[in-house]
């Protein structure tokens, strides 16, 4: 008897949890440097092939630049372990004797990881490094668009953990990848935690799975030149970020937004830098790329360079062309320019003042990205308070590229290719995911009451004891009933 593809797919995705949670239940047994040896092994292993996977990632998607893929490849695998290898996330990870608490690390059991095509490799690199950092097992939903190079990635990995001791299963993957298997992933109960990252219809189907998750969905960030800002570095520091990768880093910049005051500067610094800026028939033209009809980004797009984009909508550029930026006046989700380009394309707003920038960055937000990340250039420690307070962000990166500083790399934040979005961003944490977001704490708990006396005093500091003979029968009746209250009994 033969099955329909989708059907075989689904008896994939449970056969994965199934052998997944077998082995979790080994490593819950293992101890923290047995994890970190076979993380080391891991990480040896993806630094060896980073090189050769990048080829493969670039080739199959079309998406980014192959040497920045390599740099994303280390930041998944090395730079990330060096930040981590020193964590206790299993076992015994704190004792505080004072107050008598023991916190134990646990295990969620089985990972169910969505890998996006814009960060393929890396993603899974680092994906599985804080998996079994954590005492996990992992299981890969990859994006059709880039099945081969994560598929390839996971073998890697695989057969590192193995050699280095990981039980079968600790690492797997769906080689038949649908939609129907994706969802079997997703909904399975043997799941311990879904750590999705990628479109909004991805993260929507993990929280809506039933099973724990950790969702980042889309970044629109918005970076705001201050007039005190040092302008000739901020946009350098845009235009590193915005053509790292041709931009397929969801943190990396979005919009400019600007005052009046300095606007003929930051114009004249973005033309000498390679920022071209659209003319108004040039934006019209460009804006019919940059969405699909049902209001998503246009894959077409994502990862290419400035000049291949303007190609695509027959405008004629210079060749030094490295971003192209639109004067825009108007955010909403209707318009292209205020919502999330993964690549070279930079709306630019002017406003009278920092306050009027503020609330701009606010509006650019909750049509997209609220949450994630935004960047201000400024000198100005007054106003980066003010931002600080009020954006609604869950990173805000000062003087720093958005890309490389969201994701730990130009910033001392935890490396990290999934970026929590906070609850404002219907995320479950804001925090850059580490193995610590990967288990559960166990606190033992001991009882302090013989070093407390009634009224709450520290034994060493109590007054001497006082007999009952000097209290009244009615005295001693209300203490009684003072102690039963307090001890719930």
């Amino acid at each position: 008897m033969t099955f329909d593809r989708d059907l075989q797919s689904i008896q994939e995705a449970r056969d994965l949890v199934a052998a997944a949670k077998k082995a979790a239940e080994e490593l819950a047994g293992f101890s923290q440097e047995r994890l970190d040896a076979i993380c080391h092994a891991v990480v040896s292993e993806c630094e060896k092939h980073a090189e050769e996977l990048a080829k493969m990632a670039v080739e199959e998607t079309g998406f980014g630049i192959i040497g920045d893929k390599i740099l994303k490849n280390r930041l998944g695998s090395t730079l990330t372990w060096n930040y981590i290898k020193d964590m206790k996330s299993v076992g015994v990870i704190r004792e505080n004797e004072a107050d008598g608490i023991t916190e134990i690390g646990v295990p969620m059991g089985v990972i169910a990881a969505l890998i996006p095509s814009t960060n393929p490799t890396s993603t899974t690199m680092y994906k599985s490094i804080i998996a079994i950092k954590s005492g996990n097992a992992i299981v890969f939903s990859p994006h059709p668009g880039a099945k081969n190079c994560i598929i390839e990635t996971a073998k890697i990995i695989q057969k590192a953990a193995r050699s280095a001791g990981a039980p079968e299963g600790t690492v797997g993957y769906i080689s038949l990848t649908t939609a129907d298997a994706t969802n079997a992933l997703l909904n399975h109960r043997g799941v311990g935690l879904i750590l999705a990252t990628g479109g909004e219809a991805m993260v929507k189907a993990a929280y809506s799975s039933g099973n724990p998750a950790i969702g980042v969905g889309p970044g629109n960030g918005p970076v705001f030149i201050e007039r005190s800002a040092d302008i000739p570095k901020a946009v350098k520091d845009i235009f590193d970020s915005k053509t790292f990768d041709n931009g397929t880093i969801c943190a990396s910049e979005q919009s400019v937004v600007t005052e009046k005051c300095v606007e003929a500067e930051v114009i004249s610094e973005i033309e000498r830098q390679g920022g071209y800026f659209l003319s108004e028939d040039g934006s019209v033209r460009l804006s019919a790329f940059i969405l699909r009809t049902n209001g998503t980004m246009n894959p077409r797009i994502v990862g290419k360079t400035a000049i291949q984009i303007a190609e695509m909508a027959g405008i004629s550029v210079p060749g030094t062309t490295r971003v192209l930026l639109s004067r825009q006046t108007v955010v909403s989700r209707e318009n292209p320019y205020s919502r999330e380009k993964l690549c070279p394309i930079l709306a630019f707003y002017v406003e009278e003042n920092w306050e009027r920038a503020c609330e701009r960055c606010i509006e650019l937000l909750n049509v997209e990205g609220v949450g994630h990340t935004m960047v201000i250039h400024s000198r100005n420690d007054d106003v980066i308070r003010e931002f600080a307070l009020k954006k609604p962000v869950s990173r805000l990166l000062v003087n720093t590229p958005g890309a490389l500083g969201g994701v730990g790399v130009t910033t001392r934040l935890a490396p990290a290719l999934t970026l929590g979005c906070g609850a404002v961003g219907g995320s479950a944490t804001s925090d850059n995911i580490t193995p610590m977001n990967l288990i559960n704490i166990r606190r033992v708990a001991r009882d302090r009451r013989r070093e407390t006396g009634i009224g709450g005093q520290k034994s060493g500091n109590a007054p001497a004891p006082v007999s009952l003979q000097e209290f009244s029968k009615s005295e001693i009746e209300a203490i009684t009933k003072e102690v039963i209250r307090r001890l719930g009994v």
